[in-house]
């Protein structure tokens, strides 16, 4: 890899503050052991966690005269398997820290690696609708696998590629589950349809009232709507042509959110 600039002193301190962070950053002992990882010193391990890890990068990056080892503390910090009982921390630390590495020429993305990207002049709007609409998602309690589309790399133009894939990863989440290969109505309707058996590949619920059928049909159809208003539609349109407001993104992933909820619980039959 080649040689990475320096991170300047403020941004490295913002970036520790959001690592050393008492409620939400590293533990104490995470911060020892992520720093050996990485083969950093650890010069004041008794001082504040923000502190504590100011000076080991500082020191760090001076002996090496570039960032790289800063870099590689923070993809190492952020590598998604250490998040993968709590994936909602891992948004929210992504979150915080991409507005600092802006700054520094820099992204983090979903897999936890670093890319280098124009230097930030200012928070982009782009950014502030990615933070505002994660935020708003987060206080509805909406799905994790949902919350990842929030990216601003997702709504630079507006919300439609964030919600076209959230819209794609309901699919996904149904051929996972049942080995399907088809996509859309007709994938809904081999993997949910009652047939002439009334057994369906799979199932929402047990099956055994009216009422239970009926709920079954009525998700069966909920999937099909997302599908055909959304997916369907904007696969044969221009992205230009296609304007998604805030509130039609926040509602239409909220369904989303209420679709993967019951996609997670359903079983799948003999």
């Amino acid at each position: 890899m080649s040689a990475l600039p320096l991170f300047e002193e403020p941004q490295l301190r913002a970036l520790c503050d959001i690592l050393g962070h008492t409620e939400h950053g590293l533990k104490g002992h995470e911060i020892g052991e992520l720093l050996r990882a990485c083969g950093i010193d650890d010069p004041e391990p008794s001082n504040t966690k923000r502190h504590r890890l100011f000076e080991a990068l500082r020191a760090r990056q001076e002996q090496d005269q570039c960032g790289n080892n800063v870099a590689a503390f923070i993809q190492t910090v952020m590598s998604p398997f250490r998040f993968h009982k709590n994936p909602e921390r891992f948004g929210d630390l992504q979150e915080q820290l991409n507005y600092v590495l802006a700054f520094a020429g820099f992204v983090l993305t979903d897999d936890g690696q670093l890319h280098q990207r124009p230097v930030a002049r200012s928070l982009s709007e782009a950014q502030n609708r990615a933070v505002r609409l994660r935020r708003m998602l987060q206080d509805r309690g909406v799905h994790p696998d949902v919350l990842r589309f929030c990216q601003a790399e997702l709504l630079q133009d507006n919300y439609f590629h964030a919600v076209f894939e959230a819209t794609k990863s309901v699919a996904d989440k149904i051929r996972q589950q049942t080995g399907l290969t088809k996509d859309g109505s007709p994938l809904v309707d081999e993997a949910f349809g009652l047939g002439q058996s009334g057994i369906p590949l799979l199932a929402f619920n047990t099956l055994q009232t009216e009422t239970e059928r009926s709920e079954h049909t009525g998700l069966m159809n909920l999937l099909k709507g997302l599908f055909g208003t959304f997916r369907n539609t904007t696969a044969h349109a221009p992205r230009i042509k296609w304007v998604i407001s805030e509130q039609d993104a926040l509602d239409m992933l909220s369904l989303t959110s209420l679709l993967h909820r019951r996609l997670d619980a359903a079983i799948r039959t003999p």
